[in-house]
């Protein structure tokens, strides 16, 4: 989940997910396609198309492990960053494709603009070893756990 709501996403938050940290929107449904269309001659949905980069999170017993969907772009144009000591925050931007004069345009669907989303991590993510890996278009991002704390138990003898 995203940590600054969007603006253009149908998708609301789980109010039962702890690390979820999409807040109330309360611009939703205000800005609707049309207005976006007027103003950059694109749809909502296009640009929505990869402002709002899909970011896949699964928990194993070793690692936190996020997967984006990131086509065409290069590692250079995206960075990875931890912040406050619990936030995973990736982002990136797609640059417009250069437009000759004499060219005619039939269909743009492909989106292009800045993307952002952070994560707020539980306690037990080790900051310091993230490793993140880009190929063919996919970002995985691995942040290794700590090893989870056993209680330490203690035998009491029982008198009498």
């Amino acid at each position: 989940m995203s940590l600054i709501p969007s603006l253009f996403s149908e998708r609301r938050s789980n109010v039962f997910d702890p690390f979820s940290l999409d807040a109330w929107d309360p611009f939703q449904g205000f800005f609707t396609s049309s207005a976006l269309a007027n103003a950059s001659g694109s749809t909502a949905r296009d640009i929505a198309a990869f402002t709002n980069a899909r970011v896949d999170w699964k928990e194993t017993p070793e690692a936190h492990v996020f997967k984006a969907d990131l086509p065409g772009l290069k590692k250079e144009e995206v960075k990875v960053e931890v912040e406050d000591k619990d936030i995973l925050q990736i982002s990136g931007e797609r640059s417009k494709e250069n437009e000759e004069k004499s060219d005619k345009w039939h269909r743009v669907e492909r989106a292009s603009g800045k993307f952002m989303r952070r994560f707020k991590l539980p306690e037990n993510a080790k900051m310091e070893e993230v490793k993140a890996t880009m190929e063919n278009g996919v970002l995985t991002v691995t942040v290794p756990k700590a090893p989870e704390k056993k209680p330490e138990v203690k035998s009491i003898d029982i008198s009498g």
